[in-house]
């Protein structure tokens, strides 16, 4: 039961991957159609990135925890 949730813990570190280059891929679209908006795309991009990548983060630290204390 323990690999069951290391394993779950560690899909939303991938979930987060996928979401990062989804959003990234549309952040470019965006700036390709109005590239007088790119600093606001920027700024909006960067702040949902590291949102995302915490999420990742508290995933994997949550895998390290049930895999050394299991």
């Amino acid at each position: 039961m323990n690999n069951v949730g290391i394993a779950l813990c560690l899909l939303s570190c991938a979930t987060a991957a996928i979401a990062m280059g989804f959003a990234t891929g549309k952040a470019l679209d965006a700036i390709a159609r109005q590239p007088e908006a790119s600093g606001k795309i920027n700024a909006t991009l960067l702040l949902g990135l590291a949102l995302t990548e915490s999420a990742a983060i508290y995933g994997f630290v949550t895998a390290l925890i049930l895999v050394f204390r299991g």
